[in-house]
């Protein structure tokens, strides 16, 4: 079976990478980190949040941060935004692609923001609305889409229900994220493939955490199915909450190991990207996990 000659990465360490650091980042750290990002070459880079500081106190910054970044042409900043106040301070502060976000479990959905899953995506209506009115890109995200921690299995159906929703809402990525980590190849393989008949697979993204070490496996099943669009967090920042002491997100340098042996494009300087990695985690006083960051640092140091 052929594999995609390219693919875009979204970084997403400056928003889902540090939102669960502990201590507040310091804004000059987000914004060099992003400015770092651009300049290694990703085209897409989740760079805010604009949600409120009570519920994620390390986003609080979200406006300082895209007003202190130097932007590149051609390279698309996004944050989240849950509600039309978050819209309105994301489209002040610049960025160029908003996020809507829902969850494919019903129990992840209750426990979390306290609604259902068609409630929550009825209150993404005016933010759909106000992306196209504005001539902004809309970009959805699909949380516990491969098992929940609180159900277990998550039904492929209730994953396509939510795309379809998405979809009316003029939704053009869909990212299918496995946000605890437990999805397996043939699983993913399967899903992916699901997910092409209702959207195009050009419209499809992969976002896998690591926590069962299993990410490298299903982006590549992934790759398999024709998916070209890929989440990762330099240096693996991102823990899991829901598995205490887990890694969360893939660490961009494996994922860049993996597509430059696959000969597979991505016009991201890996160097540079593991330079960046090592760079970000000693600022934040924690190791990389990133095992390519490591081996890669480790061998120019001796």
């Amino acid at each position: 079976m052929s594999l995609p000659e390219r693919v875009k990465l979204v970084e997403v360490s400056p928003r889902d990478g540090l939102q669960n650091e502990a201590d507040f980042v310091d804004t000059a750290i987000k914004v060099e980190l992003i400015n770092r990002l651009a300049n290694a070459g990703f085209s897409n880079i989740e760079s805010a949040s604009f949600v409120s500081p009570k519920w994620v106190p390390q986003m609080a910054d979200g406006n300082a941060v895209m007003q202190g970044i130097s932007r590149l042409p051609n390279t698309i900043y996004s944050a989240l935004t849950p509600n039309l106040r978050g819209y309105d301070d994301a489209i002040a502060s610049g960025v160029n692609e908003v996020v809507i976000f829902a969850a494919a479990s019903e129990a992840f959905s209750q426990r979390n923001i306290n609604c259902s899953i068609a409630e929550s995506m009825s209150r993404f209506e005016s933010v759909a609305k106000a992306a196209q009115r504005d001539g902004l890109r809309l970009r959805g995200s699909i949380s516990c889409a491969l098992g929940c921690p609180y159900q277990g299995q998550v039904p492929e159906s209730a994953v396509l229900d939510v795309v379809k929703r998405m979809q009316d809402l003029g939704v053009v990525e869909f990212d299918i994220a496995d946000t605890i980590g437990v999805g397996t190849a043939g699983q993913v393989a399967s899903l992916m493939s699901a997910v092409a008949r209702v959207v195009p697979i050009a419209q499809v993204a992969g976002h896998f955490h690591d926590t069962y070490g299993q990410a490298l496996a299903n982006i590549y099943a992934s790759l398999q199915v024709g998916v070209t669009i890929y989440h990762a967090s330099v240096a693996g920042l991102g823990g899991c909450p829901y598995a205490k002491g887990a890694t969360g997100n893939v660490a961009t340098e494996d994922v860049l190991y993996l597509l430059n042996g696959l000969g597979i494009h991505t016009g991201v300087d890996f160097n540079a990207v593991v330079e960046t990695g090592q760079w970000v985690s000693q600022q934040l006083g924690k190791k990389s996990v990133s095992r390519a960051g490591n081996a890669i640092a480790a061998k120019a140091s001796t």
